[in-house]
């Protein structure tokens, strides 16, 4: 058996091929290894009662992360992962290379991820090459959901935000500078707290100060990390994310101004990733 993994820093999305039956889909917290060590990981997965009964059969487990991009972070999840299956063979990727497969197949083109973070890789067809982006939450992250959390929470805080939004942002959260620091500075996880109020941004995106502020996040999104690249406009652009995917009029529209061509975007990569990871290593075991 195979499991496949897509994890981010809100959430993780799983799947897992059965013998002659549909595969197994399940979801936990995200694992991104920067927020969470090995013993909460291990944790997570324990009281998953989906996964438990396999566990000793799976024989593969492929999982594509937020925050796997050096040796010691992805060493984190393997630990963890090998000891909820101690006779599988482990592989531990960033999720912008399992957002390749998902987009790229084996085409060349761009990937982006717009969630909860953001990054930008260009995939040649069988290798991901990374840039110099991804800083995470406090350095980057534009035009991701904890960019414009920020923006949302300081815009109010600051009483810019226009006034008939205010109204509606106060009685939802029934925030305060104090609630907002201790959730920011003093709790775990601050960018998948900051990235929540991208629900406030669905519920009032025909709003104009919505619109623009959608638009601006996603204009330094791709000044900021497409655009850097020499040859950007070559190749089809790919995004995969809840933000990318909920707000794609505004991405779509920003992009053609820009000058990028649009691929595919996908609200979550796992559908894709796991047929091609299942195809890839069957057709291996069958050569």
């Amino acid at each position: 058996m195979i499991l496949v993994a897509d994890s981010g820093s809100s959430n993780s999305d799983w799947m897992l091929n059965l013998p002659d039956s549909k595969p197994l889909a399940f979801r936990t917290k995200g694992l991104n290894p920067f927020f969470v060590n090995e013993k909460e990981i291990a944790k997570v997965m324990k009281e998953v009662p989906e996964i438990l009964p396999y566990a000793s059969e799976i024989h593969e487990v492929y999982f594509f992360g937020a925050g796997c991009v050096t040796p010691d972070r992805r060493e984190i999840v393997s630990n963890a992962l090998t000891e909820i299956f101690p006779t599988a063979f482990i592989s531990v990727e960033s999720d912008l290379l399992g957002c390749a497969y998902a987009t790229c197949g084996q085409d060349k083109g761009y990937v982006c991820t717009i969630g909860t973070g953001s990054d930008i890789g260009f995939f040649d067809g069988e290798n991901l090459k990374l840039g110099v982006h991804g800083l995470g939450y406090v350095l980057g992250d534009e035009g991701a959901g904890a960019w414009f959390g920020k923006r949302l929470i300081t815009t109010y805080l600051y009483e810019q935000m226009p006034k008939d939004l205010s109204k509606k942002f106060a009685e939802k959260y029934r925030l305060n500078k104090d609630i907002v620091i201790k959730n920011v500075y003093q709790r775990e996880r601050p960018n998948a707290y900051l990235a929540s109020f991208a629900e406030f941004m669905a519920e009032n995106r025909l709003h104009p100060f919505i619109d623009t502020l959608l638009r601006n996040g996603f204009d330094e999104f791709v000044r900021t990390n497409v655009m850097t690249y020499p040859d950007y406009w070559e190749y089809k652009v790919n995004f995969v994310g809840r933000i990318a995917y909920h707000f794609d009029l505004q991405l779509r529209e920003v992009c053609e101004v820009l000058g990028v061509k649009v691929g595919s975007i996908l609200k979550s990569p796992m559908e894709q990733l796991f047929h091609f990871v299942v195809d890839r290593e069957t057709k291996l075991v069958e050569e």
